[in-house]
């Protein structure tokens, strides 16, 4: 029989505003979307009421009734909703990162290669129009070897809620690096074939966000102080892989700089430099046919909603009309590195990976 869409049940594990974020594009997709979970009252009332579905605060109840979910809980709390849905064989979008820590990490990635299930990490930002036509004259050979990408997530001021989970160790995992910097991390080992890491070395800072008077604009939460701020703020790291090929990373929540989505892969034919938010990408090489000259063309495209293209992505392959992906195991790559920078501020060394 043949499988639509419409046919997976689906439930979502998280009902805030991540989760909403997800139920919109489930509708619009034309997936089922059979309920919601979350400890909270409120947010299964407002679920509820938004999406007319059953809305539980366990989530048994709720993979009884579905066949994929949607995770989209806090850090910690990763593994214990993936492991107990890929032990049940359901279908798996799990919101990055893998893990809250390695340990965590690599227990999600053991479930998830012994399960029946599909799973999938929501790495979106790979879905940008911007850099899937990068990918693809990469993949062309357009560039010709690619050698080093230069990753920057950085924001100005973008704390999300001093005192929020975000802000606490024990439930995040770490800060910038591992909110931001993963998908910092994941685009550019994606750009150069997801190479084995060889070694990283870097620094994790807190600057700003243990500050009372600390300034900002706005916040995506409510300021509850520095009172519990005890993650990173910022992060800077290089990377080395297999073949020489190198990161260099810059991520940040807050710094005094202005902020940039910058990308740029560079390759022994040509480069492209692209504003991951924006979507701005230019080519950049040089030729000796004729005079010796530089090019540079800039490329247009139109902006799309990674978010859907993403879902669109994880439920063809459920129905068999998509190719699958090794997010996980690549997802548990990121997740190492991220840990190896960590340890690499920590004890102010370079640190091998699998060390």
């Amino acid at each position: 029989m043949t499988l639509n869409r419409s046919d997976i049940e689906t439930g979502i594990v998280g009902l805030g505003n991540i989760g909403q974020y997800h139920a919109e594009r489930l509708v619009d997709l034309g997936v089922t979307l059979a309920g919601g979970m979350d400890i909270a009252a409120e947010a299964r009332t407002r679920f509820a009421r938004r999406y007319d579905v059953d809305v539980y605060d366990e989530h048994r109840e709720l993979y009884d009734a579905v066949d994929a979910v949607i995770i989209t809980t806090p850090n910690k709390y990763h593994e214990e909703y993936a492991v107990d849905a890929l032990e049940r064989d359901l279908h798996v979008l799990l919101e990055k990162p893998l893990g809250h820590s390695i340990e965590s990490a690599e227990r999600i990635a053991d479930a998830a290669a012994a399960s029946d299930g599909y799973a999938m990490v929501g790495f979106n930002n790979r879905f940008a129009n911007t850099v899937q036509i990068v990918k693809n004259r990469i993949d062309q050979g357009e560039l010709g070897d690619i050698s080093h990408v230069e990753a920057n997530y950085v924001r100005r001021r973008g704390i999300p809620g001093r005192g929020s989970w975000f802000t606490r160790r024990q439930i995040a995992g770490g800060g910038a690096l591992i909110d931001l910097g993963v998908h910092a991390i994941d685009l550019a080992l994606y750009l150069l074939g997801y190479p084995d890491v060889r070694e990283v070395s870097g620094v994790a800072r807190s600057e700003f966000g243990s500050r009372e008077e600390y300034a900002y604009l706005d916040m995506w939460a409510d300021d509850a102080g520095p009172d519990g701020f005890d993650v990173d703020d910022s992060a800077s790291a290089f990377i080395r892989c297999a073949g020489n090929q190198t990161i260099s990373l810059e991520v940040a929540w807050a710094t005094n700089r202005p902020a940039t989505h910058e990308f740029v892969a560079r390759g022994t034919d040509a480069a492209a430099r692209f504003d991951l938010l924006e979507g701005d990408l230019s080519i950049y090489s040089a030729s000796k046919v004729g005079p010796d000259h530089l090019e540079d063309t800039t490329i247009e495209t139109r902006q799309n909603d990674t978010h859907t293209d993403e879902q669109r992505a994880f439920f063809d392959r459920i129905v068999g009309d998509g190719e699958g992906n090794d997010s996980v195991a690549e997802a548990l790559t990121v997740q190492q590195v991220i840990d190896g920078i960590y340890r690499s501020s920590d004890g102010e060394r370079t640190i091998t990976i699998d060390e």
